[in-house]
């Protein structure tokens, strides 16, 4: 039996100098992919990475798919892989609570299994040929929750947008904020009003929006993702509000919001690794499919993000 293994990657390139050179296959593998949206900006990154890092290999076919945000199709899609008798499976899961008899079928069928960038409920218990990379989230809003606290002078409201409730990243990164806010230096912070934006850009605008008109007052804008902190600016800015005297902070440091920070609008980002976690999924599911072993959680390190270093991660996703 194959001990669990935890692997904490200091770097992308050391994670790399983990992983397979593209000489080092020798049979053709197909790998399916089943990732939880295309509608998705950092979703979209990672699936660009898987692809690209496919299309380095010589010798392995990906099937990717697009569940669409529905949990019957990402389970039909799960089905046909097996049925089809494909070497792996990646997968970034649309429901955290699906994903224990997502690894009961894969580990029937004896397929191997890699959940990327969103963790399975299951993380624990998961079967010696099944894996996960992601970023662990337990930093992701602690780094994004501390600086909005150190720029806030540990005092003040927040109005916190969630990302999907089905999904343990968005669970975790809104557990983060109020961990981070029960510390003493952050005593003085407190949520006064928060709501589901579903990581969607146009979702958070309306919350806003609704918030705005009811009148609620806040010093702080937190969001489990970028989409849903522009959106909540786009909101903010229609109205005419000053965001020079507002806090607005992210996570993922996508484009967008890089370029959001430079406008003076978004203020605080956490970098996530979307290139790492995609070619490490790849390589994990050539690993598990040729019978070697892995780590089986292998986390690739959030960075913090602000107007003072934005511009080393202009070309990192």
């Amino acid at each position: 039996m194959k001990t669990l293994v935890s692997l904490a990657v200091s770097t992308s390139i050391t994670l790399g100098a983990t992983l397979l050179s593209p000489v080092a296959l020798a049979d053709n593998l197909r790998i399916g992919v089943t990732m939880a949206t295309y509608d998705d900006n950092f979703l979209t990154l990672l699936r660009t990475a898987i692809e690209a890092r496919g299309q380095e290999i010589k010798d392995v076919d990906l099937q990717i798919e697009d569940a669409k945000n529905q949990v019957g199709a990402q389970l039909n899609q799960v089905q046909n892989f097996i049925a089809s008798g494909v070497d792996a499976i990646i997968i970034s899961p649309v429901d955290t609570d699906a994903t224990v008899s997502i690894s009961d079928d894969a580990q029937a069928a004896n397929i191997p299994l890699i959940y990327v960038n969103r963790q399975p409920i299951n993380i624990d218990l998961l079967p010696d040929n099944q894996a996960f990379i992601a970023s662990n989230e337990v930093d992701s809003g602690t780094l994004q929750t501390k600086e909005v606290c150190r720029l806030m002078g540990g005092k003040g409201n927040l109005a916190v947008i969630m990302g999907a409730l089905t999904d343990q990243t968005g669970i975790q990164r809104t557990q983060d904020i109020y961990d981070v806010i029960a510390t003493p230096e952050c005593s003085g912070m407190k949520v006064v009003v928060k709501d589901t934006g579903l990581w969607q850009r146009s979702i958070a605008n309306n919350i806003m929006t609704n918030w705005l008109s009811a009148g609620i007052q806040f010093d702080a804008v937190i969001a489990n993702n970028d989409e849903m902190a522009i959106g909540a600016i786009q909101a903010m800015k229609a109205v005419g509000m000053d965001m020079d005297k507002f806090i607005v902070a992210g996570v993922d440091a996508t484009q967008d919001a890089l370029q959001a920070m430079r406008e003076g609008d978004l203020d605080v980002t956490v970098f996530q690794d979307a290139k790492a976690q995609g070619a490490g999924s790849v390589d994990v599911a050539i690993k598990l499919a040729r019978g070697e072993d892995v780590p089986q959680k292998v986390w690739v390190p959030f960075k913090l993000v602000t107007p003072a270093n934005m511009e080393a991660f202009a070309n990192r996703n």
